[in-house]
């Protein structure tokens, strides 16, 4: 006798009580799982995050790679090209903004060493001028009982707990970069693989979702995937766009206003404003300290300057130029901001605001929906003009409604 749905439910519920209660029981043992997990699939979210990228300037380029072409061999190199083409582009930007920062910050930290060795200088001279006072200290010092065996062996234990911990802290270092970039070459690689193959994942990926899914849940499935893509990457367009109009503004200002290192922290601000609205702070500490350097007033009022474009930048430009690629209202892109940093921080910033249009595009599709069904629900029907006058009867004009 086969169960009916009803007893199917039921079944199901219980078996879902029963793992809420496991899961409540055994919290830690599932954290850790979780844990564990997630750092083995890691390095693989991490290369589809930079397939994802990659893959907008790739899109671009391979419509402008001989798009007409019949040459077998142009279109067999078509994504290879593409693919290396986008990795230098990245790289060469990176590249610009480290060769335009890592210089003057060296700059910068030379110049504290000279102000510490001046500083040192002066204090040096102060203990020669005073040289005569301290014999009277040393005297002092002296007369307590101070056991010097005792005093050594502690200095020594000190000493050995100290290289002690230095070394293990450095095998601890050397372990974790070597993690990192273990990390960092499996997830290249992974994001290789699913850029030259994507089409091909996104077939088998269709066609088991079909047959185990169904083909209706298959269609609403892709729906939801395909906004989720182009929301993601209208808003990675966006925020490039953002950070190059604030980099921009911030070294025209600076020169404006005469301060130091105007091209230098423009492209520092730039390269950190990636960041949804907070981003440009950081790169306005680099710059605040690279000012101070050379002119601790001129430092506060590049604060003072850097606040109000933030400020303008926040509530004006981020809001119009991220929201308005991805269609999502400003006042919504402020709140997604916030409340995405709020439970996870920087990725929370970065995730909030396209997760956020995503979901509003699909309740204001359903919303729409809902609405075009009403229209059709309430339209009026034609009425059978034979029981009235001739002289009463007016001309029936159909309406589409639907555009």
């Amino acid at each position: 006798m086969k169960p009916n749905k009803k007893d199917l439910r039921l079944i199901q519920i219980f078996i879902l009580a029963a793992l809420f209660i496991l899961g409540i029981k055994y919290f830690d043992v599932l954290l850790s799982i979780i844990g564990r997990l997630w750092g083995i699939i890691l390095p693989l979210i991490v290369g589809a995050a930079i397939a994802f990228t990659l893959n907008i300037p790739m899109k671009a380029l391979e419509k402008r790679y001989f798009p007409q072409s019949t040459n077998k061999y142009i279109i067999k190199s078509r994504r290879p090209v593409c693919i290396f083409l986008s990795i230098i582009f990245i790289l060469l930007a990176a590249a610009f903004i480290i060769r335009m920062v890592i210089p003057e910050l060296i700059n910068a930290f030379s110049l504290i060493i000279k102000e510490v060795i001046a500083y040192l200088q002066i204090g040096q001279e102060w203990l020669m001028e005073n040289s005569e006072d301290f014999p009277s200290y040393l005297n002092q010092f002296v007369r307590k009982e101070v056991n010097i065996q005792d005093t050594v062996q502690k200095v020594m234990n000190f000493i050995i707990q100290g290289v002690s911990g230095i070394l293990g802290s450095a095998f601890n270092v050397f372990g974790s970069v070597a993690g990192i970039v273990m990390d960092s070459v499996f997830a290249v690689i992974f994001a290789l693989y699913l850029l030259f193959g994507k089409e091909k994942l996104i077939s088998q990926f269709r066609r088991l979702c079909s047959r185990y899914l169904g083909r209706s849940f298959t269609i609403r499935l892709g729906y939801i995937l395909n906004i989720l893509n182009t929301k993601f990457q209208n808003f990675i367009i966006g925020q490039f766009l953002e950070a190059i109009i604030l980099g921009v503004l911030c070294t025209i200002g600076m020169t404006l206003f005469r301060f130091p290192y105007a091209l230098m922290v423009g492209a520092t601000i730039a390269a950190t404003a990636l960041i949804p609205i907070l981003g440009a702070y950081l790169g306005a500490a680099i710059g605040a300290f690279m000012i101070f350097t050379v002119n601790p007033l001129q430092a506060l009022g590049f604060i003072v300057f850097i606040v109000v474009l933030q400020q303008i930048e926040g509530n004006v430009i981020y809001p119009r130029t991220v929201g308005s690629s991805i269609g999502l209202p400003g006042i919504w892109v402020i709140a997604a901001v916030t409340v995405g940093g709020g439970f996870a921080g920087i990725p929370g910033m970065l995730l909030g605001v396209p997760l956020a249009a995503s979901v509003y595009q699909l309740i204001r599709d359903d919303v729409h929906r809902a609405e075009r069904k009403k229209k059709v629900v309430r339209a009026p029907q034609i009425r059978n003009d034979s029981d009235t006058p001739k002289e009463q009867q007016e001309p029936i004009q159909e309406k589409n409604n639907f555009s």
